[in-house]
């Protein structure tokens, strides 16, 4: 198995795909994923586009659809969620299609969603993640952090860095056996870093400060807190995740 890590989809070698493709966007995307899959959604579908979004959500029951939209770290107007992980309740998602758009992590899921095998993955479900590439064993696992607007982003990198770090763990392997690229050698560095202060990196970084000026502090806290959801959120069709069944 090789890991590669790139800190942001623009980074991903053109014309190619992994056996395995992660994407990561730790504030927020793919932790609300996470947890709007853990309350019983039942599915999400993603989307770079508004517009397209609302098309497509129009042609679903309107009692069985949410429609999620954030831009620079705010709820998109019309929209029934914004990107808060800590919306996502059983009473608001349970059993509902959540059709998400959000600054950069749905652009990161569209950019792999070619790939053999799409996981979307975040902090807080590091080890169900990790659990399951060990046992599929891909040939290649691309970690694909959203970063913000086309830039690098601490908190996917230091993700990344966790999910590499106990691949590594759990493999029994050296460092040098699977590294695919520098960036992956750099991630495991700051996540090694970091590790006993994740919350205090995220404060530094670029989007937690944004997050900060919104009061989004509970969001923060919760994001940053790794292996609280044992979920596997999985592309089943184009663009549409899913909870992994057993």
């Amino acid at each position: 198995m090789k890991l590669y890590t790139y800190h942001t989809p623009e980074r991903t070698p053109s014309g190619e795909l992994p056996v395995c493709a992660i994407a990561i966007d730790v504030l927020r995307a793919t932790t609300t994923i996470s947890a709007a899959l853990n309350s019983g959604a039942e599915a999400i579908q993603a989307f770079s586009n508004m517009d397209v979004l609302m098309q497509v959500s129009e042609k679903w029951p309107a009692e069985l659809r949410l429609r999620g939209g954030e831009r620079g770290g705010a709820k998109v107007a019309g929209c029934d969620l914004g990107n808060s992980p800590l919306d996502c309740t059983p009473a608001v998602v349970k059993g509902k299609r959540l059709f998400i758009s959000t600054t950069n992590g749905t652009r990161t899921l569209e950019r792999i969603q070619g790939a053999k095998i799409v996981l979307a993955a975040a902090l807080v479900n590091r080890h169900a993640i990790v659990d399951y590439v060990v046992s599929q064993q891909p040939e290649t696992v691309w970690m694909v952090g959203s970063g913000w607007e086309g830039d690098y982003s601490l908190e996917d990198t230091v993700c990344a860095g966790a999910i590499a770090d106990s691949i590594i763990t759990k493999l029994g392997v050296k460092l040098s056996d699977v590294a695919g690229n520098d960036e992956l050698v750099a991630s495991i560095a700051l996540y090694r870093q970091w590790q006993d202060n994740l919350l205090d990196l995220f404060y530094l970084a670029s989007h937690g400060q944004r997050l900060v000026k919104l009061e989004c502090f509970d969001d923060l806290k919760f994001c940053a807190t790794p292996d609280t959801l044992n979920i596997v959120p999985i592309q089943t069709s184009l663009g549409v995740l899913q909870s992994l069944k057993p």
